[in-house]
């Protein structure tokens, strides 16, 4: 119980609070090293500005209106399943669910559809993406190592790439400006109203548009992809979830147009499966830091009853909470009726308090609902037209743990991140089969 109050504690006094901030090292994570952005600014005042400006697009209202655009795409991505299909093609789920994530957050930041599931020509820009996040890690990691982000055009992906994907940013951005401001419902439509007024009062400088942007193509794109991954490896390993989440989606809806979001709202099994998909695999599985904020400075910050030396940074890692027994019994077995059971509510709620896998507080991920959204209309309509399993032989076993990776990477059934400050993975592999006759009603 010590380590139960202990845990708690720490969650509560570091991220559910005002009084710390993120460290000056999470620019690193933005575009450039001085210019902030909505993720990535220390100052708790410009944060709030930033959150309440991009969060008109994050609204429930403004979410309903964009719902068909995020149908559509999963739509093209439902398509493509039923093109593996046909052709008795094996599909990497990291790369499928990447491009349907990036597509939609093109089009949810700038009405721009990047054609990602479709055509070849704007792909360059996940290796760039790829290579990006992982030197932004190691600088956040890393500060002193940040006066060295030049010299990463002399890294080849960055040389060959780094143009084309300024290009292509710049291109967004200014094909959207030229329309009228309601042309589309986008971030866009809802911020246009604060290019560049008084920035103290919530304003937005065309410069700081480009930061923006691309915190949306990882943030709400990006991220997606391990969640919707997690919950397919998990599904195709365990045949008993498998088959009661799909009976509950089959018997709940009547046809695939009404798979939306009222529709999968209702379907509580479904959300225990991506919840656990979440807590044994989270988007950003490491340690989420943060320290004293400066406007509090004139008083200690206390956590958990200790008093935290000034510019110390502190932190709780979010996949070792996710694991903790103390709070998630058999902490490695995916198990969503963990979700569901009513028969400790004390255990319950502490459990809930203890899943964090978009973090929480002041500087929670405010696309959280969007996020849960993509990923159960995903689910949903997949396993409405498909069935799916595990590649054969070897490539059905990417993603799987194995005693070679290393102390802690031995398990088989465990879908297998690496630390990017997001989440780096592969696969897993699966083949679709069409379910009877359902398939003929794909567009």
């Amino acid at each position: 119980m010590l380590i139960l109050i202990y845990l708690t504690v720490l969650v509560k006094d570091i991220y559910q609070t005002d009084r710390t901030t993120k460290p000056k090292a999470y620019v690193a994570l933005g575009p450039g090293l001085t210019t902030y952005n909505v993720f990535t600014a220390t100052n708790n005042h410009l944060h709030r500005i930033r959150r309440q400006l991009i969060g008109r697009v994050l609204t429930d209202r403004s979410m309903r209106a964009f719902e068909p655009t995020i149908i559509e795409q999963i739509d093209i991505f439902i398509g493509n399943l039923l093109v593996s299909a046909q052709n008795s093609q094996t599909l990497d789920m990291t790369e499928e669910t990447r491009r349907l994530g990036l597509d939609i957050a093109g089009l949810l930041a700038f009405g721009y559809d990047l054609h990602l599931q479709t055509k070849e020509s704007h792909r360059f820009m996940l290796t760039m993406l790829t290579e990006g996040t992982f030197w932004s890690s190691v600088f956040l990691h890393f500060p002193a190592s940040r006066r060295f982000r030049l010299g990463l055009i002399a890294v080849k992906t960055f040389r060959k790439l780094h143009e084309p994907y300024l290009s292509l940013m710049q291109k967004m951005i200014k094909s959207r400006m030229a329309e009228k401001t309601d042309a589309k419902h986008d971030l866009f439509s809802h911020i246009a109203d604060a290019l560049n007024t008084d920035t103290e009062s919530g304003g937005l400088r065309d410069s700081e548009l480009w930061a923006e942007a691309n915190l949306f193509l990882t943030a709400a794109g990006d991220t997606i992809k391990t969640a919707l991954s997690s919950t397919f490896f998990y599904l195709c390993r365990d045949t008993r979830v498998y088959q009661e989440l799909a009976a509950e989606i089959r018997s709940a809806f009547k046809g695939a147009t009404e798979i939306n979001s009222s529709g999968v709202a209702k379907c509580k099994y479904l959300r225990a499966c991506i919840n656990e998909a979440l807590r044994m695999s989270p988007p950003a599985p490491g340690v989420l830091w943060r320290e004293q904020a400066p406007e509090t400075s004139n008083q200690p910050l206390v956590v958990d009853g200790q008093v935290i030396p000034k510019g110390t940074i502190i932190g709780v890692n979010i996949y070792s909470l996710h694991h903790n027994d103390e709070y998630f019994p058999d902490p490695f077995i995916y198990r969503p009726e963990r979700w569901l059971e009513d028969s400790d509510p004390e255990a319950k709620r502490l459990m809930r308090e203890a899943f964090m896998p978009f973090s929480n507080g002041p500087r929670g991920c405010a696309g959280r609902s969007m996020a849960f959204l993509e990923t159960s209309l995903v689910i949903a309509k997949t396993l409405w037209y498909f069935d799916f399993e595990a590649a054969p032989g070897d490539l059905g076993k990417v993603g799987e743990g194995h005693s070679s990776m290393g102390l802690g990477r031995e398990r088989r059934e465990e879908f297998q991140l690496f630390d990017t400050f997001s989440a780096m993975h592969e696969g897993p592999y699966l083949i679709f089969k069409p379910r009877e006759d359902y398939w003929k009603n794909i567009k």
